[in-house]
């Protein structure tokens, strides 16, 4: 990179910051809300901060490529590409669940290096970058071991996200775990890379929702693929992704949904 990580991570930190402060007058306060023709919800903040952090992004890097939620893609073959996404987790931010983040993440030829994940309603971060321990508030944080499945903590976001065909293979995982938490949105990706869960997975995402994660739950010794077991990145935006604290947990995750997927 002709950027150095460091200034990235640096930059990336304080773009967390700013969207922060847009945040402020909105955590206590139902925002107007709007559907997208998908049919997911929208508000104007979540244009906003996407709005402001391209512009920063422009005008401190602007070789770079940016791909965002909202405002879409610019560069995408550029050496170093931004993905954003303003407000993961709207409709608990509407709701006023604080599992709402906003991710920034940061691809070198198309795989995520650097990550941020930045929970404004609680105050938390998750920062990882290659090669690097995770940061949680500032301090390393690692994952957990995990003996057996049967002894592990499972987090998807919503079981309503998947598709029919996709349901067998949520299924045979839930069956196969100890204890399920639901709705925990990106926080859960955070909490799996700081040792408090075991295993995740989500379906009908793009790489925006999950950007971040990769770096995150990589530098605290945990591992993310797609269901296939391949890596993620701008070549592979797969909308269906497991992560896992222990390895070998993932490893066997991989075989349960394999074989559910048929």
């Amino acid at each position: 990179m002709t950027d150095t990580l460091d200034d990235c991570i640096a930059f990336a930190e304080r773009l967390a910051d700013e969207a922060r402060d847009l945040y402020a007058p909105y955590l206590s306060t139902a925002p107007r809300t709007d559907i997208k023709p998908d049919r997911s919800l929208v508000t104007a903040l979540d244009h906003a901060i996407e709005a402001h952090l391209r512009s920063r992004i422009e005008g401190a890097f602007p070789s770079h490529g940016i791909y965002g939620e909202e405002g879409g893609t610019v560069r995408l073959d550029a050496e170093s590409v931004w993905v954003l996404d303003p407000i993961d987790g709207t409709a608990p931010f509407i709701a006023g669940v604080p599992v709402f983040g906003t991710l920034i993440a940061l691809l070198h030829r198309g795989v995520p290096v650097m990550g941020v994940m930045d929970f404004p309603a609680i105050r938390e971060r998750w920062v990882g970058a290659a090669g690097r321990p995770t940061r949680h508030q500032g301090q390393p944080c690692r994952t957990r071991a995990c003996d057996h499945l049967g002894d592990a903590m499972l987090s998807t976001s919503n079981p309503d996200f998947y598709a029919p065909e996709e349901l067998p293979a949520f299924q045979a995982l839930r069956e196969r775990t100890r204890w399920r938490i639901y709705g925990g949105c990106c926080l859960a990706y955070g909490l799996l890379a700081s040792g408090r869960t075991d295993v995740a997975i989500d379906a009908r995402l793009a790489l925006y929702d999950y950007a971040p994660f990769i770096p995150v739950i990589q530098g605290a010794g945990g591992v993310i693929t797609d269901w296939d077991g391949r890596p993620l990145g701008l070549d592979n935006p797969s909308p269906r992704i497991l992560a896992a604290g222990d390895p070998a947990r993932h490893r066997e995750a991989l075989d349960l949904l394999r074989h559910a997927m048929g």
